[in-house]
């Protein structure tokens, strides 16, 4: 782990040029004025081919009584990941990654109930690559919907690598894994050499399509 002292003068193009080298930045609290460079030595991934699905989590997504929005509020969606009690999103990162949704490299999957945002996640494309940030929920298996809407538009836009910095036991019931630092930097370089396309995704798709591109092997 890299631990090197940053100011919020840090730039999106920079925070790009450390993506592609494989490193991330935290900070230490909401309160924190100041980032790290974060390059694990264990490195949480979720194989795209192989998301765990239960058949309960199938049936409440398929049951609706919610939408899938894509980009709808993306500042929203990373003021509610950092509403919590403990988080490493401060305000530098909000400004950074807001810079990169309006350049079109960061985006957010929301679920909303009745318009109001009930869950959902934000992340960061690059490549065939995509680092997940954070997510959140506010109903139970929010988050795990936006998860499962995720990884159906990765694979419909050809990522290679989606990138959960570290496993958590929420994100190991799903299918996340630990690689080791040497392995994810050997796939993230692949997978920065193939297009990705976070749009691909049909606007008329429904929930059984996306379903079925989260279960479907490669």
């Amino acid at each position: 782990m890299r631990d090197d002292s940053l100011t919020d003068q840090i730039t999106a193009d920079l925070l790009m040029r450390a993506y592609a080298a494989g490193i991330f930045p935290m900070a230490e609290s909401a309160d924190s004025d100041e980032l790290h460079w974060i390059d694990p030595h264990q490195r949480g991934i979720l194989p795209l081919e192989a998301m765990h699905v239960s058949r309960r989590l199938a049936r409440s997504f398929l049951a609706g009584g919610f939408e899938i929005v894509v980009d709808g509020d993306f500042e929203e969606t990373v003021r509610a990941c950092a509403d919590r009690s403990e988080t490493w999103i401060n305000p530098p990162i909000i400004r950074l990654y807001d810079e990169l949704h309006r350049r079109g490299f960061a985006h957010s999957v929301e679920i909303r109930v009745r318009g109001e945002l009930a869950g959902g996640l934000y992340g960061v494309s690059l490549g065939g690559a995509f680092f997940g940030e954070s997510m959140f929920s506010r109903m139970r298996d929010a988050s795990k919907f936006a998860l499962v809407a995720l990884v159906a538009r990765l694979r419909a836009g050809g990522y290679q690598l989606l990138d959960t910095q570290f496993v958590t036991t929420h994100l190991a019931s799903l299918g996340a894994i630990e690689i080791p630092r040497r392995d994810y930097h050997r796939r993230l370089k692949a997978a920065l050499m193939r297009p990705g396309d976070f749009l691909a995704l049909s606007r008329t798709a429904t929930r059984q399509d996306m379903l079925q591109l989260t279960t479907q092997t490669s």
